[in-house]
């Protein structure tokens, strides 16, 4: 397909302006701080993305520190990558599995707060730049933990430490917390088509 040079040159422009744009928001953006994250919603991603910033981290050379919440029932890909890095990650798988095969709301409320502790101890330690709370909003969800004293822990962490909060049904006043929220939506899955779950895209 050729264009014409009219084509090309209103292309440019619109860019141009489009860079200007972008420049002066680059240039107004001068805070910087510990971010709270939080990824939610009914769509697949939600863990990758957290797994994803915390492969990123490592690239850094920063200290990481993970927590599952619910997930551990069996092993992920994940799990096995990241333990390859014991000296940047401290990874913790604190859950027995989902609520529906766990059936069992007390021993589900105490493994939540074990590991809700290992989350404030990583939370309290400067060294470690990304915090990832994996399922957390689930826990949240089920009553699992208090929101509030959740919500206190998170914001009295060190300023310059960075936290990822995933999980369907992130509740409001965690999402009013937040910094940065991204909703995970369903289009179409592969499940709902009768494929079971497999290696390297869901676990």
């Amino acid at each position: 397909m050729s264009d014409s040079p009219d084509r090309d040159e209103r292309h440019r422009q619109r860019m141009q302006r489009k860079k200007a744009i972008v420049d002066e928001k680059i240039a107004q953006a001068q805070d910087e701080h510990g971010l709270l994250l939080v990824l939610t919603g009914n769509g697949k991603g939600k863990s990758s993305s957290a797994f994803g910033m915390a492969a990123r981290s490592l690239g850094h050379g920063l200290q990481v520190g993970i927590v599952q919440f619910i997930k551990g029932a069996r092993s992920t890909g994940e799990e096995t990558f990241f333990r390859r890095f014991p000296e940047q990650v401290r990874y913790h798988v604190m859950g027995a599995g989902f609520t529906w095969e766990t059936q069992d709301r007390q021993d589900d409320i105490a493994k939540a707060e074990a590991a809700w502790a290992v989350a404030v101890e990583l939370m309290s330690d400067e060294a470690v730049a990304l915090v990832v709370l994996d399922e957390l909003n689930i826990a949240l969800k089920y009553g699992y933990l208090p929101l509030e004293q959740v919500l206190q822990d998170i914001a009295s962490r060190p300023m310059a430490q960075h936290v990822v909060v995933t999980g369907r049904g992130a509740p409001p006043a965690l999402i009013e917390a937040a910094d940065t929220v991204t909703e995970m939506g369903v289009v179409k899955h592969a499940f709902k088509s009768g494929i079971k779950a497999q290696k390297g895209v869901e676990f």
